[in-house]
């Protein structure tokens, strides 16, 4: 281990503790907020706000460029679209049912092309590509005390609120019944997701950040009897991938976000197959 992690000890890579750093950081909320999003099946709702977050930081680039507003950072823009972007899903999923996955189809290609509209008329060249991927090697001191800030927030309000959190999660109708403002917390959590997206896609990307939203928390279902052991399991798993992402993909010179979700995919996928085997063969034993 000391020598997959090796770079942390060379000075002139401190970008590189960065990234490690981002990484642990980065796995609380992967754990916390993703166990939610899996349990309450909001993975669609998360997509489109994550998509949604690149026409914030397209209209940014381009006021800033145009001195319309001089220095307007690209994560304000995106803050502003998921934010609005979570409103307006979780009021439509609340008021309108029926059309909420026109709404989310919508946002989803809206945000994503108003963002590409706006990079295509900011002077000189913008590469999305950058924003959609993400480079976690790029990420700042700064970025990393908001991610700490995000982290305990998230981990105040888990605590804080975590019967209501786990009632609406797995029965609102009978959460509703008991006082709960199940409405509230629904919007809520939009609202935090659309936070943790905005500063989880420099991690890696707006396109790869659901993925991870899901994975660690979707593994950790597998093994666990509560909400509260699969925050903790899918925090847990999220780190292991973070960090051997970032070790492989040094090494290997592979892109770490990239390499990080294939990853927690494969053990993913590994897990949904040990469990379908072994549920195959108590069947198997119970009709011999």
């Amino acid at each position: 281990m000391s020598g997959a992690f090796g770079f942390l000890t060379d000075p002139a890579l401190g970008f590189m503790r960065n990234a490690f750093v981002a990484g642990i950081l980065s796995s609380v909320l992967f754990g916390v907020i993703g166990s939610v999003v899996t349990v309450k099946r909001i993975a669609g709702l998360a997509g489109a706000i994550s998509h949604a977050v690149l026409g914030g930081i397209g209209m940014a680039l381009y006021l800033s460029a145009k001195n319309i507003l001089p220095g307007f950072p690209p994560i304000a823009g995106a803050l502003a679209f998921a934010v609005a972007a979570a409103v307006i899903i979780g009021v439509v999923s609340l008021r309108a049912k029926q059309r909420e996955d026109t709404v989310i189809n919508a946002i989803w290609a809206v945000g994503m092309s108003v963002g590409v509209l706006f990079m295509a008329k900011t002077p000189g060249y913008t590469d999305p590509t950058s924003y959609l991927f993400g480079n976690i090697l790029l990420v700042s001191v700064p970025d990393l005390w908001l991610l700490a800030g995000l982290d305990l927030v998230a981990l105040f309000l888990a605590w804080r609120f975590y019967p209501e959190i786990e009632a609406s999660a797995f029965d609102p109708e009978f959460a509703r019944v008991r006082g709960v403002n199940t409405d509230a917390v629904f919007l809520a959590i939009l609202a935090l997701t659309a936070i943790s997206v905005v500063l989880l896609q420099t991690f890696v990307g707006i396109v790869m950040v659901i993925a991870m939203l899901t994975l660690p928390a979707g593994t950790a279902g597998f093994s666990s009897r509560n909400l509260a052991g699969m925050m903790v399991a899918g925090s847990l798993y999220a780190l292991a991938f973070s960090l051997s992402g970032l070790a492989i993909g040094w090494h290997l010179d592979a892109p770490v976000g990239a390499v990080t979700v294939v990853l927690a995919g494969a053990t993913f996928l590994a897990g949904s197959a040990i469990g379908m085997f072994a549920a195959r063969m108590r069947r198997t034993g119970k009709t011999a």
